[in-house]
């Protein structure tokens, strides 16, 4: 038998010390029933990634380190591999302690320290810069962590002089966004073939603020190919037997996840996370009639239960009855609790009150954005009153082209959707009434052409392009970081990708001023994108 080995991802909460060794041990006990030689946990999982400015507490990076040595009295038995926050003069490492015996007996120290997208660990650790081998049942353990791994050129460098590699080990804390998994295992399978030995990927899960951590650790042979991943948004202990010659037996099969479920998962998951590890049992959502709130409802059910979302639609004279028959049919598919308050008496006392100010008028902008504004006063003071947390219902086309309202539909404590293309929505919709095989999200609300209802007869295109163009636009300019002619060249007409650059570029403002939300593209607004909100750069067409 060779080495008898487990990936144990567990849903680790930042700063919670306890609760965290807590699932630690609990998968010790685990791996002690199941005769496991090695126990690997993810990157940081002692005190939850990512800590931020945490890590700038001396206070904190001792509480970290008493209860990495309380952990290693605690589980003598078996040999662990675990990251933490190891102190260290001036600053901190992130490190993976391997703990054996009742102590620690080796640290590995990160080399390579992501400074891009939503990382900034160069703002708080240090590079380590030795190789660490670990002799576990005549087993040569190479340890890494995330980052290590994604630059194998570098890599080869780093454990040149490591001559004996039977298994690499890597901890990670792998953020999720669509589709990341395949450049994953495409990484994993390069490095378990350019260093002839199988790897053990062991990666966190669970919702921290915006970010969304999936799991699906891994052992990969030694010939590169995946031979068994853990759960997708769940904890889990993947166990498997790994000998000499790379190669790997386990008796968990690869499980296969498509691009939308995949999508939802990390939905639900980061709007639980959010809510729980934040102290909210219940949600209220502004039920419109519309496809985004419909979503956002279903969402919202299945991260806490029907019997704790609210929902409340909130008429006036512009709401069809098809959109407010619509609302209380989803909340009826739903099965949540629904308020109806029509608000367009206190829009008519709103608008006298305003029509006292010369050159207010009922026919403007301000006038429609009054509207949002009353709904947002209702749902925060629903919060307010019960506890509620406001689930804002607002998509990331809407969010980058400012196609929202300050202090109204942005009024919210967590934006579900914030990060999800108005396509992609459609898709979710879609998804959801497939997976439960009946119409959660009426059929009426996926068709209906889209429409914010703060005036007769409007319509989202009097104002954008067609989503099916918009969200190309904006996918090349936000998330490719293309330039203007560059996107016209992809055959865009250029009068439309000018306005929709000038409407993403002038609403910074608005964006920083909106809640945290679910990252699931790869680059979300927010810790992924800081562009400034003082901004005279304008392109042309050249």
């Amino acid at each position: 038998m060779g080495l008898k080995t487990g990936l144990a991802q567990i849903n680790a909460t930042v700063g919670d010390f306890a609760g965290n060794t807590a699932k630690i041990k609990q998968m010790y006990g685990r791996a002690k029933e199941a005769k496991l030689d090695l126990l690997i946990l993810p990157e940081l999982c002692v005190c939850g990634y990512p800590p931020e400015d945490l890590l700038l507490k001396k206070h904190f990076l001792t509480e970290n380190k008493k209860a990495l040595e309380q952990l290693a009295k605690d589980c003598p038995d078996i040999t662990i591999m675990v990251g933490f926050a190891e102190p260290a003069d001036g600053g901190c490492f992130n490190s993976l302690a391997v703990l054996a015996d009742g102590k620690i007996i080796k640290v590995y120290r990160k080399a390579l320290l992501p400074n891009y997208g939503v990382f900034d660990e160069k703002r708080y650790f240090t590079g380590g810069t030795e190789p660490v081998v670990v002799k576990i049942k005549n087993l040569s353990v190479v340890c890494t962590i995330c980052e290590d791994i994604w630059d194998l050129n570098w890599l080869k460098g780093f454990l040149a002089g490591v001559t004996e590699k039977n298994l690499i080990v890597n901890i990670s804390a792998s953020p999720f966004h669509a589709g990341k998994i395949n450049e994953k295992l495409d990484i994993l399978e390069t490095c378990a073939k350019t260093f002839n030995c199988p790897v053990a990927y062991c990666n966190i899960v669970g919702g921290q603020d915006e970010l969304v951590f999936d799991g699906r650790s891994m052992f990969i042979n030694s010939e590169g190919q995946l031979i068994a991943c853990a759960k997708a948004f769940e904890e889990d202990l993947l166990v498997a037997d790994i000998d000499a010659d790379g190669q790997i037996k386990s008796d968990r099969a690869e499980t296969k996840t498509g691009d939308i479920e995949e999508i939802y998962q990390a939905l639900v998951l980061g709007t639980k996370d959010y809510l729980g590890k934040n102290g909210f049992k219940k949600a209220v959502v502004g039920l419109s009639g519309g496809i985004d709130s419909s979503l956002t409802a279903a969402i919202a059910v299945d991260a806490l239960g029907k019997e704790n979302v609210i929902g409340v639609t909130m008429p006036t004279k512009f709401n069809s009855a098809e959109t407010i028959s619509d609302a209380e049919k989803t909340a009826k598919n739903l099965g949540i609790e629904f308020h109806s308050i029509a608000i367009e008496p206190v829009l008519q006392g709103f608008n006298q009150k305003l029509a006292k100010v010369s050159g207010w008028d009922e026919k403007g902008l301000a006038f429609e954005n009054l509207q949002a504004r009353i709904r947002g006063v209702i749902l925060m003071s629903m919060s307010n009153q019960f506890g509620y947390i406001v689930l804002t219902t607002g998509n990331k086309s809407e969010t980058a082209v400012g196609y929202a309202t300050l202090y109204g539909d942005t009024a919210g404590g967590f934006a579900v959707i914030k990060d999800v293309p108005k396509t992609v929505v459609y898709k979710l919709s879609e998804y959801v009434n497939k997976r439960l095989s009946r119409e959660v999200v009426p059929q009426s609300v996926i068709t209906r052409v889209p429409s914010a209802e703060l005036r007769y007869d409007q319509k989202d295109s009097d104002s954008l392009p067609e989503y099916d163009i918009l969200d190309q636009i904006l996918k090349a300019y936000v998330e490719e970081e293309k330039s203007l002619p560059e996107i016209i060249k992809q055959g865009f007409d250029a009068e439309t990708v000018m306005k929709v650059i000038r409407m993403v570029d002038r609403n910074e403002y608005k964006r920083r001023l909106c809640p945290p939300g679910v990252k699931i593209t790869p680059k979300a607004f927010g810790r992924d994108r800081r562009m400034p909100i003082t901004n005279r750069y304008n392109q042309q067409i050249q």
